[in-house]
């Protein structure tokens, strides 16, 4: 089931709030366990079969995890990574299996000759996330943080639907102290109003910006193999499909919080305006923000991280970004994006080390500048993010340096036949059809990052009601501001009414493939 649906909007949210909240009266834990039955039916409506594994992996988890603190608990860590190791190794093999299975038998198949029929393997919707959310809690068992052993929050804690599906990553010393408060059990209104209000931005996200750019990144992608594209329509691609992916998982980030709200638990921020970044550094910790977190804490810091020497570091933070351009998709072009996103951080690290890290402040062109760079770098990434193979990606990375010449619309020679004559003397052609495509993209392309770069992010705008976990109370400098007014609730009921009305066909988030 998706959030942007009629059936979830419609049906499963409202009977959902109305269980939630009415099973409350007759106790806390019957309402943490009706929101946990609930989530698996959400799960569930996907495919059915698969809520067995992942009842089999949260029951394994819990068990785990709980030895693992009470061995901790005596003191006897030795005793306990044996059964840390053994735990994790097991998630790990699943997760191999149903993501990575096809991928490393494919492989084989090429480099022994040895083609087998296997059969396919269907990817379980959020494997991913719901793994590394485990992990993190086994690890933190094993470091002691884990006090608690309540099977029904914990089945909530790995459950919970708003961040099922796509994040974002959880920590267990997170959740565990909201399922145990009393105060999420009650109706707020103010908590409705806060959440109502994130939801409907991020539907208009994801349903108006994200669907309306999508149709047209798609064909370029698809076609690319075989007729490589000019300048101006691979750099079209290219940031079409950036500013897709951006609102895309915005909205869903800024849906799962809105959601959340609505039941009175806070869910950290995962998304903050990362094409803001002035370097690559700051992006990650922009980008899909749990996941940086689960990469630096988790593996990053379990290589070793900066505790060596420098050239130890480096290959750390490369291995770290290999990992996680692997956990984004089984395939080669997903690995060369983490690898590349390693070098950008590696230069990154040396750049700053050879400058003196943070000490001058950079003037507004500086700041600038860099914004610049790092978006055209994280621009040339995506590129290897979405193309299905090396050949399309390597054939629009060359279209975006103009090694495919340059082309326009027809319709550009016949208005402007003066300058269509001076820019053909500069090896430009003119072909023929495609004006409106061409104008519909960059419309949108002219459009979107102006929302990108100018308008404050939803954080900033609701800043007064602490939006995420991690996002303390507090007033900013910027305009709008959101506040529990008629007006706002007029604007939150437009901006909703258009992401309603734009639900005419199935439009799944990017990030659920992951």
């Amino acid at each position: 089931m998706l959030f942007n649906s009629y059936p979830f909007l419609l049906v499963f949210l409202p009977l959902t709030l109305l269980a939630f909240f009415t099973i409350a009266r007759v106790g806390p834990l019957f309402a943490a366990g009706s929101l946990a039955f609930a989530s698996l039916v959400f799960y569930g409506l996907w495919s059915p079969p698969y809520v067995l594994l992942l009842l089999a992996s949260v029951a394994f988890n819990f068990v785990m995890g709980t030895r693992i603190a009470r061995i901790h608990a005596r003191d006897d860590s030795r005793a306990a990574k044996p059964v840390l190791v053994a735990a994790v190794a097991v998630d790990l093999a699943v997760l191999g299996y149903f993501k990575y299975a096809n991928f490393f038998l494919g492989n084989l198949a090429f480099v022994t000759g040895l083609h087998a029929d296997f059969a396919r393997i269907v990817l379980p919707l959020g494997i991913s996330f719901y793994t590394f959310t485990q992990i993190a809690f086994l690890v933190d068992a094993y470091r002691g943080k884990v006090v608690e052993a309540n099977p029904v929050h914990y089945a909530l804690f790995v459950t919970y639907f708003p961040h099922l599906i796509a994040g974002p990553i959880l920590h267990h010393a997170e959740m565990m102290p909201q399922f145990r408060d009393p105060r999420i059990y009650r109706v707020h209104a103010e908590n409705f109003a806060v959440g109502l209000s994130i939801f409907a931005i991020g539907l208009f996200k994801k349903a108006v910006l994200a669907d309306g750019i999508a149709p047209l990144v798609g064909p370029i992608f698809a076609t690319s193999s075989a007729s490589p594209p000019d300048l101006f329509l691979a750099w079209g691609g290219a940031l079409a499909y950036t500013c897709q992916l951006y609102f895309d998982f915005s909205g869903y980030s800024d849906m799962a919080i809105g959601l959340s709200r609505l039941f009175g638990i806070q869910l950290p921020l995962n998304f903050d305006s990362p094409y803001k970044a002035a370097n690559v550094i700051e992006f990650w910790r922009r980008w899909h923000m749990t996941l940086s977190r689960f990469l630096r804490d988790y593996v990053y810091f379990a290589l070793g991280g900066n505790r060596r020497s420098i050239t130890r570091r480096y290959v750390n933070l490369l291995v770290t970004m290999l990992l996680g351009g692997l956990w984004h998709g089984a395939g080669w072009t997903f690995v060369a994006w983490g690898g590349l996103h390693g070098v950008y951080l590696i230069v990154n690290h040396g750049w700053r080390a050879l400058v003196g890290g943070n000490s001058h402040a950079p003037t507004r062109t500086g700041r600038l500048a860099a914004r610049t760079l790092t978006f055209i770098a994280v621009v040339i990434a995506w590129v290897l993010f979405r193309a299905p193979d090396f050949t399309t990606a390597m054939n629009i990375l060359a279209g975006m340096a103009g090694a495919h010449g340059v082309a326009l619309p027809n319709v550009v020679s016949l208005h402007f036949p003066a300058a269509a004559t001076l820019l053909q003397g500069f090896g430009v052609r003119f072909t023929l059809g495609g004006g409106s495509v061409f104008a519909r993209m960059y419309g949108w392309i002219g459009a979107l990052p102006a929302i990108v770069f100018l308008a404050p992010n939803t954080q900033e705008i609701m800043g007064r009601f602490r939006p995420g976990l991690d996002a303390a109370p507090q007033v900013l400098r910027v305009w709008p501001q959101w506040r529990p007014t008629l007006g706002w609730a007029f604007g939150c009921a437009v901006v909703a009414g258009c992401g309603f009305l734009s639900l005419h066909r199935v439009s799944e988030f990017l990030y659920y493939q992951f």
